[in-house]
């Protein structure tokens, strides 16, 4: 569908773009990894991993609230339900400098449910509401939502319905919807990432049923001609793990969810560029293997590939001298890709 450029009453800056966005991942949507998937897209929507508002209070701002200017449209996912809290952390996301902020309720771990953080907040959508409606209140850059088509026993389409119609009174417009329930006993977050069914069908009907929300679909997407498809009808997709996994396949999302016809790097030009990042994070005192841990699978389908990810993954940390090794690397990968017509081409 098309996007529409919103503007917020109090906030004159347009809304981020979220016609294709890169999901949060504990872990994985760490600042190093935010960099890195700029060079191969610069209009995606990047999310930081999730934080917890005691940790962006508590915490070390510069952890939690740092990132690059070239991350940028980056959005700040917060886990909590203390509604003033929130509302701190939300006008501390817009002094950071955030594009949006998104409050997790997808997350299905123990830990987070034991202090009312995640999935388990689809059961109290009065609590969320309330979240939203201060964290507005805190701020002036959008308030959004990210959560589960349903947990046990609470799965119906009416409940959700009940969630997002909540959740939209105290004023959120966008929601990004994983379209699978979670299962809050007996699986582990990794199976509540594969077990529960995929539904695409129950977030396409809820955006029948809210046609004036900004709805986004998450869970399971690999494939953009699938996507594209997807927001013939929806607002947008959020992208997880293929976009970790496998990163160069979002060379394309700009020409096709954007119609930006600017040139793409290629995978040896990310990895050229990654390089000065890389020193400057050794030279702070950061190790190498924090950034490049996110880069195994560049050249994932390429004649290379398990060369690449051995060298990064295995031998760095028998080396004492790292550029050195990626310097080396660089010069391999050219050699075994001389004359590849495809590689600047998404695998």
């Amino acid at each position: 569908m098309q996007q529409k450029q919103q503007t917020s009453p109090k906030n004159t800056r347009p809304e981020p773009n979220r016609r294709f966005s890169i999901a949060p991942m504990m872990d994985w949507t760490d600042r190093h990894y935010r960099f890195f998937a700029r060079l191969i897209t610069r209009r995606a929507l990047l999310y930081t991993e999730m934080v917890t508002t005691g940790a962006v209070l508590h915490g070390d701002h510069a952890r939690f609230l740092g990132y690059s200017p070239e991350e940028q449209p980056l959005a700040l996912q917060l886990g909590g339900s203390n509604a003033a809290e929130l509302a701190q952390c939300a006008a501390l996301a817009e002094t950071a400098g955030f594009a949006e902020v998104n409050l997790n309720v997808g997350c299905p771990s123990d830990r987070v449910q034991n202090n009312l953080i995640g999935a388990c907040l689809m059961a109290h959508p009065e609590l969320v509401a309330d979240g939203v409606k201060a964290m507005r209140d805190a701020c002036a850059i959008p308030v959004t939502v990210k959560h589960r088509i349903g947990i046990n026993g609470r799965d119906s389409y009416a409940q959700l319905c009940d969630f997002v119609g909540q959740v939209h009174q105290a004023g959120c417009t966008t929601f990004a919807v994983h379209a699978r329930i979670a299962i809050l006993e007996g699986l582990s977050p990794k199976e509540n990432r594969d077990i529960p069914p995929l539904k695409y069908e129950v977030v396409h009907q809820l955006k029948r049923d809210f046609p004036q929300l900004e709805i986004l679909l998450n869970g399971g997407l690999t494939d953009l001609d699938a996507m594209q498809q997807h927001v013939q009808q929806l607002d947008g997709v959020m992208v997880g793990r293929e976009a970790y996994h496998n990163p160069y396949f979002m060379a394309d999302v700009d020409r096709r969810f954007y119609a930006d016809e600017t040139p793409v790097l290629s995978r040896l030009e990310v990895m050229a560029q990654m390089r000065p990042y890389i020193a400057r994070h050794i030279e702070q005192g950061g190790v190498m293997h924090h950034v490049t841990r996110h880069m195994l699978g560049l050249f994932q389908g390429l004649p290379g590939a398990r060369h690449f990810r051995r060298q990064l993954s295995t031998a760095i940390h028998q080396t004492d001298q790292p550029l050195a090794l990626y310097d080396q690397l660089l010069q391999d990968m050219e050699q075994r890709l001389q004359g590849r017509d495809c590689e600047r081409q998404p695998a």
